[in-house]
């Protein structure tokens, strides 16, 4: 989704007409605060507000859909490993920031009154988070943006995040970002998984020094470590995990990137916050926006939205069939 004009700052003193969400607030791992959403239907999320950070998602059956690291390090300033980090200012090192930029380690509070929010889902079950600038990372990233994130369950179980980033700069200055939601999907074995949507695209490989090559596979399997970035990708991509019978679905807007990454063993080992073998059970599929970065000028507002849907998985000659998955959903 293209840059817009954001209405006015006025806009958020407006009541609004939607009634309050339902959400719990309660204490997490170290004390740390986290809300819990709850969809009638059963299925659930927990969204810690150190980070914005999304750490559950669980299906009506109870089953965990996103992958936590066992030794996730729930201490600040540490990022924590897995659930659905939030890469901005930046990704990765694509800049000058610490890699991942500092939002997904920065202190979020709840927005009870944002602006305006137009959405497609009449679930209630929903939390609005926003982020301003400290003192401190004007230093490192000298502008002033209001980030504004809604993470929702629909009525069918589906995990929606919504980021609205707007430019509220003073001084007349543009300011240009890259973004990714950094999602790490719980997989049954690595090996079992492949990916479909992404054959046939341009990808910058992160592990020979973002050169651009080709995909030249009819789906994307996993046999050792892999970190690319592929370019102009569609609006659905599919992650289908043959042992589980299950397809995760990824839809995304103003996202026009996807991020492929898994550690595999030898980086796992180095990784004081992941076991040894964990990276066998997860896999990170991220809508992002890195290859050209994102420019707003004063008083402009980036959406970028991803939604997630876990759906049984069909057979067809032997193996899961993606195309229903694509064409179909």
């Amino acid at each position: 989704m293209s840059t817009e004009q954001a209405p006015p700052s006025s806009a958020s003193s407006v009541p609004s007409s939607i009634p309050p969400p339902s959400y719990h607030l309660c204490k997490g791992v170290n004390g740390l605060e986290k809300v819990l959403l709850r969809e009638s239907r059963g299925s659930s999320a927990e969204v810690y507000l150190y980070g914005g950070h999304v750490t559950s998602w669980k299906n009506d059956h109870g089953e965990e859909l996103l992958f936590l690291s066992s030794k996730a390090i729930f201490k600040p300033p540490k990022a924590i490993r897995g659930g659905i980090p939030i890469c901005f200012p930046q990704f990765g090192s694509h800049g000058t920031l610490e890699q991942h930029g500092f939002a997904r380690n920065r202190f979020w509070v709840i927005d009870n009154d944002p602006p305006p929010f137009p959405t497609n889902t009449s679930s209630r079950a929903f939390v609005d988070l926003i982020l301003k600038p400290s003192e401190e990372d004007a230093k490192i990233w000298p502008h002033s943006f209001e980030f504004r994130l809604r993470v929702a369950l629909g009525p069918g179980g589906d995990l929606m995040l919504t980021s609205r980033i707007r430019n509220t700069n003073p001084d007349g200055k543009p300011f240009s970002f890259t973004f990714a939601y950094h999602t790490y999907f719980s997989v049954s074995d690595i090996s079992e998984v492949r990916v479909e949507g992404l054959e046939t695209l341009d990808y910058l490989d992160n592990l020979q020094n973002k050169e651009r090559f080709t995909e030249q596979g009819d789906a994307l399997t996993f046999e050792s470590e892999v970190d690319k970035i592929y370019l102009s990708t569609p609006t659905k991509i599919a992650i289908l995990d043959h042992e589980k019978k299950r397809t995760f679905v990824l839809r995304k807007d103003g996202l026009p990137d996807a991020v492929v990454w898994n550690p595999w063993d030898k980086k796992a080992k180095a990784m004081a916050d992941l076991a040894d073998d964990e990276y066998k059970h997860m896999l990170c599929v991220e809508a992002a926006a890195v290859e050209k970065s994102i420019t707003l000028k004063p008083g402009e507002e980036w959406r970028g939205r991803l939604e997630l849907s876990a759906v049984p998985s069909s057979y067809c000659s032997g193996q899961l069939d993606p195309q229903r998955v694509l064409q179909g959903i």
